[in-house]
């Protein structure tokens, strides 16, 4: 029930990009809470792998992070990864912050954030207790290469959700993220002439609260 009984906003657990944080999110994703405000509130996490090496020198307090690689350190969306490494400890921390920080309704996610929140999708449509979110919003997103990852997309994933596809996203190209919808039953792609951010222009908030809208109190139900 969550949102639709209590008549409070929806609640989205966001999990940001390769290289980037909780904190980063957020400072990425201000037009979005702007677009969203009443209608659904965006709580990032971090992912819990640094990212070796680090990134600009002024980020010792906020490293960047990853949810899992693909190599040594290392983390490419195409690389068909032999030995892919951390996806469990991220599985188990989002099931943390579904729990610490929930209830949640829903999942947002952007890039490998997205690939990891379509994987919660899929734990979850199997009936995984730990993931007790009912859509999601998948934004630049991507099916992991790795053999080891294959069986999250074996069956049509049938978790409501919203593909956001950028024309011009040199990171994660667009065929990429429409073959990670069509792993979905029914899904909802949205594209925008963009790049690799999250978009939250008039068009793009339109679509995320037609899209919300079906998880709402009162609101087309």
């Amino acid at each position: 029930a969550g949102a639709m009984s209590e008549g409070r906003p929806l609640r989205l657990l966001g999990l940001h990009g390769y290289r980037q944080s909780e904190r980063r999110f957020r400072q990425r994703t201000g037009a979005l809470r702007k677009a969203l405000r009443g209608r659904a509130e965006l709580v990032a996490v971090s992912a819990p792998h640094l990212v070796p090496g680090g990134g600009e020198v002024d980020d010792g307090d906020d490293p960047p992070r990853g949810w899992w690689f693909s190599g040594p350190g290392t983390f490419e969306a195409g690389e068909v990864a032999a030995a892919p490494a951390g996806l469990e400890e991220s599985l188990s921390a989002v099931a943390v912050a579904l729990a610490e920080h929930g209830p949640f309704d829903g999942l947002l996610g952007f890039s490998q954030g997205a690939a990891l929140a379509a994987m919660v999708c899929a734990l979850r449509a199997r009936g995984d207790p730990r993931f007790p979110v009912a859509f999601a919003i998948l934004v630049a997103g991507f099916a992991s290469r790795a053999p080891a990852h294959s069986h999250f997309y074996r069956e049509p994933i049938t978790l409501p959700t919203l593909h956001v596809v950028g024309d011009a996203d040199t990171v994660i190209a667009a065929p990429l993220s429409r073959e990670l919808a069509q792993h979905f039953v029914e899904p909802v792609v949205l594209t925008h002439p963009g790049g690799h951010f999250v978009p939250a222009a008039a068009p793009q908030k339109k679509a995320y609260l037609d899209f919300l809208d079906r998880f709402c109190p009162g609101q087309g139900q």
